[in-house]
This record gives structure tokens, C-alpha cells and sequence, in this order.
């Protein structure tokens, strides 16, 4: 099995994740709902300076990688490529590792259910903005 890394993929699919989370937490659309759950206010926001989005930054990097391993894994395994394979594995990976993770440290953190929907509702169109984005250049 001869898989490569498709770097510039990795790249797109990376500036997608970014993308997907500036929009799903802007204030026109989760970002207020989430801050009172978390009780995160802007001005912890802005103390917190650029650390966070340096970790999502690295986090989605990592992702795109592990799923431009993955999708061409899975084109391997089913003989064929196409986007929904690619959508699939997307969803499975985060139906696996995501959402079952986030559900249980709410869980046991006691943290609001509508936090885990929106924070789990952000990482399913995650892990399928940059699955799309793999897909489409395999």
C-alpha cells in the first residue's frame, strides 16, 4: 500500500478547518450561546491573546493530515475514489474519536448539553469541510 501525503490538500483543508471555526463561533452565528455556557466573555477572549487559535491551528494541521492518510486508505480498500467515501470517513472519524471524547469529558465536567451539541455540531462540519476538501483532490 504506497500512500502519499497530499501536502497541498493537507494545506486547503487546513485553512477550511480555520474557516469552519471563525464562522462557527463568529456572533452572528454560536459564538454568543457559547460564551454564556463556557462563561468565557471577550475580554478572557482577548487575555488569552493568540494561544488559542495557534492550538486550533495545529490541531486542524494534524487532522488534515491523519485524514489525507485515511481517505486514500479507505479509496485502497473500497477499489474506488469519490467525495462520499471521503465524507464517510470524515463523519466516521469524528463519530469515533470527536464526538464520543467531547460527549464524555461534558459528562463528566457536568458542562451544558447544547455546549456539547454546538461544540460537537462545529467538529462534525469540521472533520467534512476538510474531508470534502481531501476528497476533492484525490
Amino acid at each position: 500500500m504506497d500512500i502519499k501525503v497530499n501536502w497541498l490538500a493537507v494545506v486547503l483543508a487546513t485553512v477550511a478547518g480555520m474557516i469552519c471555526a471563525k464562522s462557527w463561533y463568529r456572533k452572528t452565528a454560536f459564538g454568543p450561546v457559547w460564551r454564556k455556557l463556557t462563561g468565557i466573555g471577550e475580554a478572557a477572549s482577548q487575555a488569552a491573546g493568540k494561544r488559542p487559535i495557534v492550538i486550533t491551528l495545529l490541531a486542524n494541521f494534524i487532522t488534515a493530515i491523519v485524514l489525507s492518510v485515511l481517505i486514500p486508505a479507505g479509496n485502497l480498500v473500497f477499489g474506488t475514489k469519490n467525495v462520499g467515501l471521503a465524507l464517510a470517513t470524515g463523519f466516521i472519524t469524528w463519530l469515533a474519536f470527536s464526538a464520543t471524547t467531547l460527549a464524555t469529558h461534558n459528562a463528566f465536567e457536568l458542562k451544558p448539553a447544547k455546549l456539547t451539541w454546538i461544540n460537537n455540531g462545529y467538529q462534525l462540519v469540521l472533520m467534512l469541510s476538510m474531508s470534502l476538501v481531501i476528497g476533492l483532490m484525490e
